[in-house]
């Protein structure tokens, strides 16, 4: 192990961030310096912990760790699902949770129960393929969308839509509904494999800290 080596961190953007550092904080390592909203700095650091941080898009959080351009990520399940990265997953949060679900109308219920060839829409391709031809062994066509997937079945598109699922609120409005579950999600803490070797008792150290604190009932 390498004292003066720093351990960097990618971390998604936005309210995952924002609830891993507020972690961190209960465990005594801060980073003043992200709070700054008017910095231009891409990369900040905590000299106390040797560690280093940086902000990035969730699908790009397991590319950074399996590159080693990070030691350690933090991004949804759906991020790791499906971008299918060579990462070791070493710690549920258990914050940010919502589920990966096939919805529709109810008029595709039918369609999915009976295996039914349909077209799935969705900004998860992967995590879709997997789910339709490993788990359920229903042939389908998906089709990949970067936008708002809720529309696939709206505009005739797609009969069904994978996409995550938080309140339910969107589909309701638009007359779509849950009709299977895909698999739960929350964020996770993933390691590059290189450092898992090198820096093990740092990582074990820190993945230790954070899993005390959040079995002492701080859940999001």
């Amino acid at each position: 192990m390498n004292e003066d080596r720093y351990l960097t961190f990618a971390l998604t953007k936005g309210r995952l961030a924002n609830q891993t550092l507020e972690l961190f904080e209960e465990m005594g390592i801060s980073c003043e310096e992200m709070k700054d909203k008017s910095t231009r700095k891409l990369i900040f650091v905590n000299e106390d912990w040797k560690l280093k941080f940086f902000l990035a898009k969730g699908p790009d959080v397991p590319t950074y760790v399996e590159y080693g351009a990070a030691d350690i990520g933090v991004v949804g399940w759906d991020e790791v699902l499906e971008e299918n990265r060579n990462v070791y997953e070493v710690l549920d949060l258990g914050f940010g949770k919502c589920r990966m679900c096939v919805c529709g109308p109810e008029s595709a219920r039918e369609l999915l129960l009976h295996h039914e060839r349909i077209r799935v829409a969705s900004k998860y391709p992967n995590i879709a393929k997997d789910y339709f031809y490993n788990k359920k062994h229903q042939t389908v066509d998906i089709i990949k969308l970067n936008g708002s997937v809720e529309l696939g079945p709206l505009v005739g598109l797609s009969e069904v839509i994978v996409d995550i699922v938080e309140t339910g609120s969107t589909l309701k409005e638009n007359g779509l509904e849950v009709l299977e579950e895909v698999c739960a999600l929350s964020a996770r803490m993933i390691v590059n494999p290189v450092s898992m070797q090198m820096e093990q008792a740092r990582i074990q150290e820190l993945v230790l800290g954070l899993r005390k604190k959040l079995s002492s009932g701080r859940q999001a």
